[in-house]
């Protein structure tokens, strides 16, 4: 139901010709899940290995010198969630991974995603959210940060017909999966400004839509949430675009 709202107002945004049909961006960030590290318990643990604790509403629980990773811990609250970070140096929490593809236009969402925070999560879920939402043979462009520029995902992308407008990614260790044929045309500095306003986006449905932290468990409900969050954020635009052009 949440999905076929959104994608109707998605719909309206095309028909109202407030929409690109050629230029896009995809970007992602996390969503904190409505879990405590306090639930996030070896997975082969079972309730009765660990004495009883000193206060059961609110239990005292000892993280020094236990490893924990996604692959040996789970929460017990949300099992679909997953220990992660924004970034070096920042706190591990339970998160889930939102994605968006916005056009380039106007800044609207064409869709937006949960999935579950792995380490290629955003660029799985963007390979997902072209195919369900872009398909054609028109070729297109798609920008997006230094986390895209990878081997895979751009070969994926010109298997699309599809232009991979992203950030270059280069080091001392490593080189970019783009070169000149793509970085000399006048298009790509062009994506590379607008892709920035992906994240208006976020910080809109993090504070205006308080979604910073999901206030439900599991994949599906937090997906449902995200629609409508994205549907209230598409409306909003749409209406202050459709008053100025009528001014």
């Amino acid at each position: 139901m949440a999905s076929r709202f959104f994608g109707a107002i998605v719909e309206q945004a095309r028909k109202a010709g407030l929409m690109s049909d050629d230029h896009f961006t995809v970007d992602g960030t996390l969503i904190e899940a409505w879990a405590s590290l306090k639930s996030f318990k070896r997975k082969d643990q079972e309730p009765g290995d660990t004495p009883p604790p000193d206060d059961p509403g609110n239990p005292s629980v000892d993280f020094h010198g236990e490893k924990r990773s996604n692959e040996t811990h789970e929460s017990r609250t949300d099992p679909e969630s997953r220990l992660a970070r924004k970034g070096k140096g920042k706190e591990a929490k339970l998160s889930y991974s939102q994605d968006a593809l916005m056009e380039n236009r106007n800044g609207l969402l064409v869709d937006i995603q949960i999935a579950p925070a792995t380490g290629t999560a955003e660029r799985d879920t963007a390979i997902k959210m072209i195919d369900e939402y872009l398909p054609g043979v028109a070729r297109i462009t798609l920008a997006g940060d230094k986390g895209y520029d990878t081997r895979g995902f751009v070969e994926n992308c010109r298997e699309r017909n599809i232009t991979p407008h992203v950030a270059k990614n280069e080091g001392l260790r490593r080189s970019s999966a783009i070169d000149g044929r793509t970085t000399r045309h006048p298009g790509y500095p062009i994506s590379q400004v607008i892709r920035k306003r992906v994240e208006e986006i976020f910080g809109w449905t993090k504070t205006v839509g308080n979604f910073r932290k999901t206030r439900f468990k599991g994949l599906e409900r937090t997906q449902l949430a995200s629609y409508l969050v994205g549907a209230a954020y598409n409306l909003l635009r749409m209406g202050k675009l459709l008053t100025a052009a009528a001014a």
